[in-house]
């Protein structure tokens, strides 16, 4: 039961991940303009979503690390008028994150009866991740002090193998460290990550593991080499319930024509 002091009423969350901005409002991944992508899952979001209580933002919001990406982001997704937290990418800078939008990089917040954690998984000029001894330590102890709240934890890096042969490498290092941890602490109800351009839902032991889609190319599931898929952009929805439930799912942005060029430059 929750805790009589928290509020009873559900958590309306929203997660964007994979935006991959350029400095340059013109800028592509395999043609496809990753700003005009955003734009429609921001839309999609505004139609579908009329309460956002958090937007989550998990990573590689940007792709050239620019304040001007980053700005960029921030004004986009300001038009959905909910409070943000951002965690960065491999494809991130932390610091210019930082000096962008400061108030928006907190690494725990409290929700309703939830705490939220994100967590940096990145490791500087590389693309997999791990989670140092302050991140460890950040996590520790906000599990710790969380008292009667339910936690979400989030990440950009994958701490699980999806099938994908060749973005294994390229995931969570040390992902097992993770995942010891949050089974100690059963008020951890669910981990949401970005990284992998695609869905990914499923339930290890009580704890709900969640991927998202991209809002701009989309990785083909269940592939052995790089391949992308033309599927549309898009985002996940969550529902945080006092008594400790999720509700959870996936929605496209449908009116956006996936259209790649092979032979520009790409991921």
């Amino acid at each position: 039961m929750p805790h009589p002091d928290l509020s009873p009423a559900p958590v309306h969350v929203v997660q964007l991940t994979d935006a991959h901005l350029f400095a340059d409002p013109a800028g592509t991944m395999l043609g496809l303009n990753t700003r005009d992508s955003l734009r429609h899952v921001i839309e999609q979001v505004r139609r579908e979503q009329p309460r956002i209580d958090l937007l989550l933002c998990t990573g590689d919001l940007s792709q050239d690390a620019s304040v001007a990406s980053y700005e960029a982001f921030r004004a986009l997704t300001a038009g959905l008028g909910a409070p943000a937290r951002w965690l960065p990418g491999n494809h991130d800078e932390a610091r210019v994150m930082a000096e962008v939008a400061p108030q928006l990089v907190q690494a725990v917040t409290d929700v309703g009866a939830w705490r939220v954690v994100m967590l940096n998984t990145a490791v500087a000029g590389a693309t997999h991740g791990l989670l140092e001894q302050d991140q460890l330590s950040l996590l520790d102890e906000a599990l710790a002090s969380a008292g009667e709240r339910h936690c979400l934890v989030c990440c950009h890096h994958q701490p699980v193998d999806i099938g994908c042969a060749w973005i294994a490498p390229i995931g969570l290092r040390n992902a097992n460290e993770l995942l010891q941890r949050l089974a100690s602490y059963p008020q951890v109800k669910a981990l949401l990550w970005g990284h992998i351009h695609q869905p990914w839902d499923e339930t290890r032991d009580g704890l709900r593991l969640l991927a998202t889609p991209s809002t701009c190319i989309q990785f083909a599931a269940a592939s052995e080499d790089f391949k992308v898929s033309e599927e549309q952009p898009g985002y996940r929805w969550l529902r945080l319930h006092a008594d400790g439930r999720l509700e959870t799912g996936v929605e496209r942005a449908r009116d956006f024509e996936v259209r790649l060029d092979f032979d520009s430059p790409g991921y």
